[in-house]
């Protein structure tokens, strides 16, 4: 096979490469700018690790087996936290996230509302339905650090970087995959322009007080609130760059050329709301730090990867942000055997499952 052109150094694409490169092809990884940059759906300090997807069996599944090559990969990259689920108890969602996790071999625990008080006190509870599914082997990515990371490990094993723009017209020759996140609807626009929607989302960090290790990773896990419609999740102070808040619900449409990327004092303001209700003593704790970056889901959640219909030797693989870090390894381990050995994507993951009309069904 000639030499297979990796279009995006994102999360998607250069485990792409890696695993390429693993398999003996010769591989050259393209990028606008550079790993994990500053636009990109894969830059930022962190992402969730964890293994629920409610009744979706297939991506814990896939969350397991990249859990397994993160941590073969090492450099730190990984830091468990453990991450609590916090949920009510006639949550269809959060049951089946339950029954899947035990069925998967997941280690979890179910953590009742009053001993959630009693573990996490920096969290007010105040509704008694409320309980948590806790994970202890879940946690923490160093998402910058680790796209960094992967693509220089490619490149040691010969990879061959390159750092410039390409355009879809005319598509490049030869076997190519394109992992370019928010990207991929302006390559592909008559494609993927109505299948793929960028968002703009903000991520927020707070200074816990001075000498309060109550919100650092040793006292605190990764957490997302599925009681809560505004769709909050966070992180500890992690490396002491501050307790992390952030809304996972779509903001609105976004270019990642372009957009805006200060952020907005009315989703600052809805922050420090949730502050105050969840997390008091963090009511008026000092912005440390934001950022704006985007989302880039299809209309499912579901990813894509699939071949281009016209072009059988270019793939496409996308639709990741929101949930789609965490899964890295093992969604370009799977692009290497489809480009490799001809495997077929899963029918979620193919672009005829792909519709016009946000439905979002994964979380």
């Amino acid at each position: 096979m000639p030499e297979i052109t990796v279009v995006g150094a994102g999360v998607f694409g250069v485990w792409t490469a890696w695993h390429l490169r693993h398999a003996g092809a010769a591989v050259r990884l393209v990028e606008a700018w550079s790993p994990g940059h500053t636009r990109a759906s894969s830059g930022g300090e962190t992402r969730i690790i964890r293994m629920g997807y409610g009744a979706d069996e297939i991506y814990t599944r896939l969350a397991m087996r990249s859990m397994e090559l993160w941590k073969q990969f090492g450099h730190g990259l990984f830091h468990r936290t453990g991450v609590l689920w916090m949920a009510r108890a006639d949550d269809p969602y959060s049951a089946a996230t339950e029954r899947t996790l035990r069925a998967a071999g997941v280690p979890c625990e179910i953590v009742e509302c009053g001993e959630l008080a009693r573990r996490w006190p920096q969290m007010r509870i105040g509704d008694p339905r409320i309980f948590g599914i806790f994970e202890p082997e879940s946690g923490a990515l160093f998402a910058r650090r680790a796209v960094a990371a992967v693509a220089a490990d490619a490149v040691r094993l010969g990879v061959r970087y390159e750092t410039r723009a390409i355009a879809a017209d005319p598509l490049p020759a030869g076997p190519t995959v394109f992992a370019c996140g928010a990207w991929l609807p302006k390559l592909f626009a008559g494609l993927l322009g109505g299948r793929i929607f960028p968002t703009r989302q903000e991520v927020f960090f707070f200074a816990p007080p001075p000498g309060d290790g109550r919100f650092g990773p040793a006292a605190m896990p990764v957490w997302i609130d599925f009681t809560d419609s505004r769709g909050p999740y966070g992180f500890p102070d992690l490396e002491s760059r501050g307790f992390k808040l952030a809304f996972d619900r779509h903001g609105p449409p976004f270019d990642p050329d372009a957009g805006d990327r200060r952020p907005s004092p009315e989703l600052l303001e809805e922050a420090r709301r949730f502050l105050a209700e969840r997390f008091p003593d963090l009511r008026d704790a000092p912005l440390t730090e934001s950022r704006v970056c985007q989302y880039e889901n299809t209309s499912s959640g579901d990813f894509l990867i699939d071949r281009h219909p016209e072009r059988p030797d270019i793939w496409l693989v996308g639709g990741g942000s929101g949930h789609g870090f965490k899964h890295g390894p093992a969604v370009g381990e799977l692009v290497a055997r489809m480009v490799l050995e001809g495997e077929l994507p899963d029918p979620r993951w193919a672009l005829a499952a792909k519709a016009a009309v946000q439905q979002r069904r994964v979380w």
